[in-house]
C-alpha cells in the first residue's frame, strides 16, 4: 500500500520536473538574446537528463511492481 502511494508520487514528481525544465527551455530559447545563449543549451541537457532518469526509474516500477 505504502509503495504504491510513493511509486505514484515519485512519478508524478518526475514527470512534472521534466515539464518545468522543458517550459523553462522553451521560454529561455525564445526569448533570445544573452540569456538563450546562456542557458537554453544547459536547460535542454538537464531535460534530456531527467527525462532519461524517469524513463529509467517508470522501468524499474513497472518491473518490480508487477502487481
Amino acid at each position: 500500500m505504502f509503495t504504491g502511494i510513493l511509486v505514484k508520487i515519485l512519478s508524478i514528481a518526475l514527470l512534472i520536473a521534466v515539464g518545468i525544465v522543458l517550459v523553462l527551455g522553451i521560454g529561455t530559447l525564445f526569448k533570445g538574446g544573452e540569456t538563450s545563449k546562456k542557458y537554453s543549451n544547459k536547460l535542454m541537457q538537464l531535460r534530456v537528463l531527467l527525462q532519461f532518469v524517469a524513463i529509467l526509474v517508470l522501468v524499474a516500477f513497472a518491473y518490480f511492481f508487477k502487481n
